[in-house]
Protein backbone atom coordinates (compact mmCIF):
# COMPACT_ATOMS: atom_id res chain seq x y z
CA UNK A 1 0.00 0.00 0.00
CA UNK A 2 1.07 3.58 -0.66
CA UNK A 3 -0.41 6.86 0.52
CA UNK A 4 -2.12 7.26 -2.86
CA UNK A 5 -3.84 3.85 -2.75
CA UNK A 6 -7.59 3.95 -2.14
CA UNK A 7 -8.93 2.94 1.26
CA UNK A 8 -11.99 0.74 1.86
CA UNK A 9 -14.65 2.15 4.19
CA UNK A 10 -16.84 -0.51 5.85
CA UNK A 11 -20.14 0.84 7.21
CA UNK A 12 -22.04 -1.85 9.12
CA UNK A 13 -23.58 -2.18 12.58
CA UNK A 14 -22.38 -5.82 12.82
CA UNK A 15 -19.05 -5.56 14.66
CA UNK A 16 -18.06 -9.17 13.94
CA UNK A 17 -18.58 -8.65 10.22
CA UNK A 18 -16.59 -5.41 10.26
CA UNK A 19 -13.66 -7.05 11.99
CA UNK A 20 -13.68 -10.15 9.78
CA UNK A 21 -13.85 -8.00 6.64
CA UNK A 22 -10.99 -5.80 7.83
CA UNK A 23 -8.93 -8.93 8.49
CA UNK A 24 -9.77 -10.30 5.04
CA UNK A 25 -8.83 -7.08 3.23
CA UNK A 26 -5.69 -6.40 5.23
CA UNK A 27 -4.53 -9.97 4.60
CA UNK A 28 -3.95 -8.93 0.97
CA UNK A 29 -2.58 -5.47 1.79
CA UNK A 30 -5.76 -3.43 1.42
CA UNK A 31 -6.22 -0.64 3.97
CA UNK A 32 -9.69 -0.70 5.55
CA UNK A 33 -11.52 1.52 8.04
CA UNK A 34 -14.80 0.61 9.75
CA UNK A 35 -17.78 2.50 11.16
CA UNK A 36 -20.71 1.20 13.25
CA UNK A 37 -23.23 3.44 11.50
CA UNK A 38 -23.65 5.86 8.63
CA UNK A 39 -23.53 8.95 10.86
CA UNK A 40 -20.06 7.99 12.13
CA UNK A 41 -18.85 7.53 8.58
CA UNK A 42 -20.25 10.86 7.42
CA UNK A 43 -18.59 12.61 10.36
CA UNK A 44 -15.16 11.05 9.83
CA UNK A 45 -14.52 10.29 6.14
CA UNK A 46 -12.32 12.45 3.92
CA UNK A 47 -14.31 13.26 0.74
CA UNK A 48 -11.09 13.97 -1.16
CA UNK A 49 -9.46 10.62 -0.33
CA UNK A 50 -9.77 7.93 -2.98
CA UNK A 51 -11.94 5.14 -1.57
CA UNK A 52 -14.42 2.30 -1.97
CA UNK A 53 -17.42 2.08 0.37
CA UNK A 54 -18.95 -1.22 1.54
CA UNK A 55 -22.26 -0.54 3.28
CA UNK A 56 -25.06 -2.53 4.92
CA UNK A 57 -28.65 -1.62 4.07
CA UNK A 58 -30.40 -1.97 7.42
CA UNK A 59 -28.64 0.00 10.15
CA UNK A 60 -29.82 2.06 13.14
CA UNK A 61 -30.42 5.68 12.20
CA UNK A 62 -29.37 6.46 8.65
CA UNK A 63 -29.95 3.44 6.39
CA UNK A 64 -27.60 2.28 3.66
CA UNK A 65 -29.89 3.68 0.98
CA UNK A 66 -30.07 7.04 2.75
CA UNK A 67 -26.29 7.08 3.02
CA UNK A 68 -26.00 6.36 -0.70
CA UNK A 69 -28.34 9.28 -1.45
CA UNK A 70 -26.33 11.66 0.75
CA UNK A 71 -23.08 10.64 -0.96
CA UNK A 72 -24.69 11.27 -4.34
CA UNK A 73 -25.79 14.73 -3.17
CA UNK A 74 -22.21 15.45 -2.08
CA UNK A 75 -20.89 14.37 -5.47
CA UNK A 76 -18.70 11.78 -3.74
CA UNK A 77 -17.34 9.53 -6.52
CA UNK A 78 -16.41 6.42 -4.50
CA UNK A 79 -17.76 3.09 -5.81
CA UNK A 80 -20.40 1.77 -3.40
CA UNK A 81 -20.84 -1.95 -2.69
CA UNK A 82 -23.92 -3.05 -0.76
CA UNK A 83 -23.69 -6.08 1.50
CA UNK A 84 -26.86 -7.21 3.30
CA UNK A 85 -28.36 -10.22 5.05
CA UNK A 86 -31.82 -9.07 3.97
CA UNK A 87 -31.21 -8.57 0.27
CA UNK A 88 -33.82 -9.19 -2.39
CA UNK A 89 -34.26 -8.31 -6.06
CA UNK A 90 -36.09 -4.97 -5.50
CA UNK A 91 -33.36 -3.89 -3.07
CA UNK A 92 -30.56 -4.78 -5.47
CA UNK A 93 -32.35 -3.05 -8.35
CA UNK A 94 -32.77 0.11 -6.26
CA UNK A 95 -29.13 0.07 -5.18
CA UNK A 96 -27.80 -0.45 -8.69
CA UNK A 97 -30.14 2.12 -10.23
CA UNK A 98 -28.71 4.70 -7.81
CA UNK A 99 -25.16 3.90 -8.90
CA UNK A 100 -24.02 1.05 -6.63
CA UNK A 101 -21.43 -1.14 -8.35
CA UNK A 102 -22.44 -4.42 -6.69
CA UNK A 103 -24.86 -6.02 -4.23
CA UNK A 104 -23.75 -9.01 -2.11
CA UNK A 105 -25.81 -11.09 0.26
CA UNK A 106 -24.49 -12.11 3.68
CA UNK A 107 -22.82 -14.40 4.30
CA UNK A 108 -20.65 -13.46 1.34
CA UNK A 109 -17.99 -15.62 -0.28
CA UNK A 110 -14.63 -14.14 0.86
CA UNK A 111 -12.88 -14.71 -2.45
CA UNK A 112 -15.73 -13.08 -4.36
CA UNK A 113 -15.62 -10.10 -2.00
CA UNK A 114 -11.88 -9.73 -2.58
CA UNK A 115 -12.27 -9.90 -6.36
CA UNK A 116 -15.00 -7.24 -6.33
CA UNK A 117 -13.08 -4.93 -3.99
CA UNK A 118 -9.82 -5.23 -5.93
CA UNK A 119 -11.65 -4.39 -9.16
CA UNK A 120 -13.36 -1.39 -7.55
CA UNK A 121 -10.11 -0.09 -6.06
CA UNK A 122 -8.90 0.41 -9.63
CA UNK A 123 -12.20 2.07 -10.52
CA UNK A 124 -11.87 4.34 -7.47
CA UNK A 125 -8.48 5.57 -8.66
CA UNK A 126 -9.97 6.43 -12.04
CA UNK A 127 -13.06 8.12 -10.58
CA UNK A 128 -11.19 10.24 -8.06
CA UNK A 129 -8.59 11.30 -10.65
CA UNK A 130 -11.44 12.39 -12.93
CA UNK A 131 -13.18 14.11 -10.01
CA UNK A 132 -10.00 16.05 -9.17
CA UNK A 133 -9.52 17.13 -12.78
CA UNK A 134 -13.15 18.23 -13.09
CA UNK A 135 -12.91 20.29 -9.91
CA UNK A 136 -9.72 21.90 -11.21
CA UNK A 137 -11.40 22.90 -14.47
CA UNK A 138 -14.35 24.38 -12.56
CA UNK A 139 -11.93 26.35 -10.36
CA UNK A 140 -10.18 27.76 -13.43
CA UNK A 141 -13.45 28.70 -15.10
CA UNK A 142 -14.66 30.47 -11.95
CA UNK A 143 -12.36 33.44 -12.63
CA UNK A 144 -14.01 34.31 -15.95
CA UNK A 145 -16.35 37.25 -16.39
CA UNK A 146 -19.85 36.77 -17.79
CA UNK A 147 -18.73 38.15 -21.17
CA UNK A 148 -15.75 35.81 -21.28
CA UNK A 149 -18.08 32.90 -20.56
CA UNK A 150 -20.31 33.98 -23.46
CA UNK A 151 -17.31 34.00 -25.78
CA UNK A 152 -16.12 30.64 -24.46
CA UNK A 153 -19.55 29.06 -25.01
CA UNK A 154 -19.42 30.12 -28.64
CA UNK A 155 -15.85 28.83 -28.96
CA UNK A 156 -17.09 25.48 -27.63
CA UNK A 157 -19.81 25.57 -30.30
CA UNK A 158 -17.03 25.80 -32.87
CA UNK A 159 -17.58 29.37 -34.04
CA UNK A 160 -14.59 31.38 -35.36
CA UNK A 161 -13.91 34.88 -34.07
CA UNK A 162 -15.69 36.54 -37.00
CA UNK A 163 -18.97 34.75 -36.28
CA UNK A 164 -18.62 35.24 -32.53
CA UNK A 165 -18.17 38.97 -33.10
CA UNK A 166 -21.26 39.09 -35.29
CA UNK A 167 -23.27 37.06 -32.74
CA UNK A 168 -22.26 39.35 -29.85
CA UNK A 169 -22.39 42.60 -31.79
CA UNK A 170 -18.75 43.47 -31.24
CA UNK A 171 -15.49 43.58 -33.20
CA UNK A 172 -13.25 40.65 -34.11
CA UNK A 173 -10.40 42.38 -32.29
CA UNK A 174 -12.45 42.52 -29.08
CA UNK A 175 -13.32 38.82 -29.40
CA UNK A 176 -9.65 37.96 -29.88
CA UNK A 177 -8.81 39.94 -26.73
CA UNK A 178 -11.43 37.93 -24.83
CA UNK A 179 -10.03 34.68 -26.21
CA UNK A 180 -6.53 35.63 -25.07
CA UNK A 181 -7.80 36.56 -21.61
CA UNK A 182 -9.72 33.30 -21.29
CA UNK A 183 -6.57 31.33 -22.15
CA UNK A 184 -4.44 33.31 -19.70
CA UNK A 185 -6.91 33.39 -16.81
CA UNK A 186 -7.66 29.65 -17.00
CA UNK A 187 -3.96 28.81 -17.38
CA UNK A 188 -4.77 26.77 -20.47
CA UNK A 189 -2.04 25.68 -22.88
CA UNK A 190 -4.47 26.38 -25.71
CA UNK A 191 -8.17 27.19 -25.97
CA UNK A 192 -8.57 23.86 -27.73
CA UNK A 193 -7.18 22.04 -24.69
CA UNK A 194 -9.55 23.96 -22.41
CA UNK A 195 -12.54 23.11 -24.61
CA UNK A 196 -11.47 19.45 -24.62
CA UNK A 197 -11.39 19.38 -20.81
CA UNK A 198 -14.79 21.07 -20.58
CA UNK A 199 -16.35 18.56 -22.95
CA UNK A 200 -14.57 15.60 -21.37
CA UNK A 201 -15.94 16.42 -17.92
CA UNK A 202 -19.37 17.52 -19.23
CA UNK A 203 -19.10 20.95 -17.65
CA UNK A 204 -21.67 23.65 -18.31
CA UNK A 205 -19.98 27.01 -18.87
Amino acid sequence: MTASDPVVHIVDDDEDLRQSLIFLLESVGIQALSYPDASSFLAEFDPDESAVVIVDIRMPGVSGFELQERLLQLGYPAPVIFCSAHGDIPMSVRAMSQGAVDFLEKPYEPQKMLEIVQKQLLEAKRRFADHTCRRDVLRRLDVLTQREREVLRLVIDGLPSQLIARRLGTSVKTVDVHRARIKAKTEADTLGALVRDILLHQITV
